[in-house]
């Protein structure tokens, strides 16, 4: 199902209905499928398209991390507090909070 769900994503990108929310959906499932390097290149296009969307800074911070780079999930996630906290979005900043100290703790 999921291949199938990306195979459909992907007809869409580029198209009239191209932006912030289908590639944030294509990154998802494409990290759902466990490729995080595709998925987190996916969100960091969503994050182009809207720079405030808090969930795309925390799936990005996500994909980032199981791709193996903690060094860019801790910069998504750092971008991604600012960024919630701007909105008022409280839950994704205390989420990627959360997440943030436990990639920091030795």
């Amino acid at each position: 199902m999921s291949a199938q769900l990306i195979a459909s994503l992907r007809q869409q990108c580029g198209g009239p209905r191209d932006g912030a929310l289908l590639r944030f959906s294509l990154g998802s499932a494409l990290l759902a499928e466990g490729d995080a390097g595709a998925a987190a290149d996916e969100l960091r296009r969503a994050l182009a398209f809207d720079p405030a969307y808090s969930a795309a800074w925390k799936l990005l911070g996500k994909a980032c991390l199981a791709h193996g780079d903690a060094a860019a999930a801790a910069d998504a996630w750092r971008r991604g507090i600012a960024t919630a906290a701007a909105r008022g979005d409280k839950q994704a900043e205390k989420e990627m909070g959360v997440f943030l100290r436990r990639l920091e703790k030795p």
